[in-house]
Order: structure tokens, then C-alpha cells, then sequence
């Protein structure tokens, strides 16, 4: 599994997946809102399933 979520990605969905799982728990929003988990996880990972599928990534290249 090659990481390939980075930077502003990475804090963008963290926050999102917060807010929303926040969201569900002070009963502000229905049970959806529990689809915060998915950018969460994703966000704490580093890794998104779709990107390689569609061959983007927001990770800066690795020097070697």
C-alpha cells in the first residue's frame, strides 16, 4: 500500500471526518453524518483507495 495523501489533504480530511462524526454525536445531523469515518480514516492513513485507481496522489514524490 503506497501512501498517496499528503499535506493540506490529509488535515482537510481529518478535520472533515471530526466535524462530521461531531455533527452525529450532538444529534445536529442525521446518521449519515457517520460517513465522517471514511475521510477520517483515510485522513489518519495517509492512504485513499481511489487515487490509485484514478493515478492521483497529493503526497509530494519521495526523494531517493
Amino acid at each position: 500500500m503506497k501512501l498517496n495523501v499528503g499535506g493540506i489533504d490529509k488535515t482537510l480530511r481529518i478535520i472533515a471526518g471530526v466535524v462530521l462524526i461531531g455533527l452525529t454525536v450532538t444529534d445536529v445531523i442525521g446518521v449519515w453524518g457517520w460517513i465522517g469515518i471514511v475521510p477520517l480514516a483515510t485522513g489518519l492513513i495517509s492512504w485513499c483507495p481511489l487515487y490509485p485507481l484514478a493515478g492521483f496522489s497529493t503526497r509530494r514524490a519521495e526523494n531517493k
